[in-house]
């Protein structure tokens, strides 16, 4: 177990890989807040 283990978060942040146990962070959509005005 450790930075060489594939299997756990540490060894998966060393190796650069993503899996169940580090999943990847998604980006928020933006979001806009402006309503339309009545022409």
């Amino acid at each position: 177990m450790g930075k060489g283990d594939k299997k756990t978060r540490r060894g998966k942040i060393i190796m650069g890989s993503y899996g169940k146990k580090r999943p990847r962070k998604h980006p928020k959509a933006k979001v806009e807040d402006k309503k339309e005005e009545a022409v």
